[in-house]
């Protein structure tokens, strides 16, 4: 049966023997993927929604792919998730069925839920469904939220396809691209831009399974083009170069090393920039609107910013009052609007409501500054990052990177703490390079002070060993008042 709605991964039916997943040693061809993926599509029927056990593995990317193609809504569940968050996840998002890797042990939590076994069946071509319509949720990703128990953000089958395909534009992404990365298949990143967005292409994906810089190395010099990680794996990747001849040439002749999930310090920047030549580029995005805003393969990568809007999304910074901002320098919150966004968040009118203005623009409650060429630098969030000190409003981020440029640095995080005389005092939480001999208090201060300002250098600080981050690199930074 037709369908009146174009296809989502057009190339299931036209990549034939093209390249599509590789994971390790195991991989299908476009031909296979449509194979496995649409039989296991046939048997999901009539589900509300499917759970996906999401391991770094080849039937992960099976198991969404048929979801997707039944028009099931998928739930990825990050295996390392505790008890009492996958219990939350579960009653909250009601699947009809979890979906696993055959011998996969699945925690107690998911007992109660029918099982259906990701059987990678390649062996006989199914007639794939008609494309669901694009108003049909695709995903419930919950979000790591800073309060309460995590929220279920839906994503139509629309924001998916939008955010992949302002990527070709922004990115110039194109079929003979092969995308390398090892990021965890739970997470917008990993899944919805680093699986499904080069088989939107119609190109390959190879996933490493854990990331490893060799693995980064091989896969880069066996034709492998774009480059996809998280903060703390490009700091591992700069942390190799000096011993690594081979990692260096890959990384000279990539395409793409793209970075995401956090803000990549400024000091690994420089480092892979030295060392390869090529420049690293950053993108923001949140669960709730994919992605946002990118530094475009044509445009200009500096250390700091996130790039430019994408194609379709409508972005302004706004004051406390809701206006936007007048000047250039002034820190704001991001809101955006556009066909990227969620609709809804499951079962939460109420937050669902709190999230969005009148007029239908989104509240991400990240800070930034429009830079004079209109890319976006964000400063933090507005829950955490932003500091009121002095009567000026502070962005976290613009001093952690201060601190990062000084060689005494290695890791950095900034928060505000109470003040009597201030409001809020900035707090800096330093990793030293080397923790024998840390720079000093007024050291750090006076650098904070001759990059930025004076009301931006820390007037406390606080050395750690280091920084509590989550899966995708970010700092908790809740956790270092804890």
């Amino acid at each position: 049966m037709s369908s009146p709605h174009p296809a989502l991964f057009p190339d299931l039916t036209t990549g034939g023997d093209r390249p599509a997943l590789r994971f390790g040693d195991r991989g299908l061809t476009y031909a296979e993927l449509a194979a496995a993926a649409g039989s296991l599509a046939a048997s999901l029927g009539s589900a509300r929604r499917v759970a996906v056990w999401a391991t770094p593995r080849l039937e992960t990317a099976v198991g969404v792919l048929a979801a997707l193609l039944a028009g099931v809504p998928a739930v990825p569940l990050n295996p390392k998730t505790g008890a009492r968050e996958l219990a939350h996840i579960v009653a909250d998002s009601a699947p009809s069925a979890v979906l696993a890797a055959p011998g996969e042990q699945l925690p107690d939590t998911l007992g109660e839920l029918p099982r259906t076994d990701i059987v990678v069946d390649t062996a006989a071509a199914v007639a794939l469904p008609p494309e669901p319509d694009p108003a049909t949720p695709a995903f419930v990703v919950y979000t790591s939220g800073t309060t309460g128990p995590p929220k279920g953000a839906v994503l139509p089958r629309r924001a998916v396809a939008a955010t992949l395909d302002a990527l070709e534009d922004a990115w110039q992404w194109t079929a003979d691209d092969v995308l390398v990365h090892g990021l965890p298949l739970f997470h917008v990143h990993g899944l919805i831009l680093g699986v499904l967005g080069p088989l939107r292409r119609g190109g390959e994906v190879r996933h490493l399974g854990r990331f490893t810089t060799e693995g980064v190395a091989r896969e880069l010099s066996a034709g492998a083009t774009m480059l996809f990680g998280v903060p703390t794996m490009y700091h591992r990747v700069a942390e190799a170069l000096d011993g690594d001849p081979e990692l260096t040439k890959a990384l000279s002749g990539a395409r793409l090393l793209v970075s995401g999930s956090a803000a990549l310090p400024v000091h690994d920047h420089e480092r892979i920039a030295t060392a390869t030549g090529r420049r690293v580029i950053e993108r923001y995005g949140m669960t709730e609107t994919l992605m946002n805003t990118a530094v475009r393969a044509d445009g200009e990568p500096r250390a700091g910013t996130v790039g430019v809007p994408l194609r379709g999304v409508e972005l302004r910074i706004v004051d406390e009052a809701g206006a936007p901002t007048a000047d250039r320098d002034e820190v704001g919150e991001i809101q955006v609007r556009g066909p990227n966004l969620f609709t809804e968040y499951l079962n939460r009118p109420d937050a669902t409501a709190a999230a969005f203005t009148a007029d239908g623009w989104f509240r991400t409650g990240d800070m930034a500054v429009r830079d004079a060429d209109g890319a976006i630098r964000i400063v933090g969030r507005k829950a955490t990052d932003l500091i009121k000190s002095g009567g000026y409003k502070i962005g976290a981020g613009e001093i952690e990177n201060a601190l990062l440029d000084h060689p005494g640095v290695r890791e950095a995080a900034v928060t505000g703490e109470p003040d009597d005389d201030l409001g809020e005092r900035i707090v800096a939480w330093i990793v030293p390079t080397d923790p024998q001999q840390p720079p000093g208090h007024e050291e750090l201060a006076d650098h904070v002070a001759a990059q930025l300002a004076p009301h931006k250098r820390p007037r406390t600080v606080r050395y750690l060993t280091e920084l509590p981050r989550n899966d995708m690199g970010k700092i908790m930074k809740r956790a270092l008042h804890a």
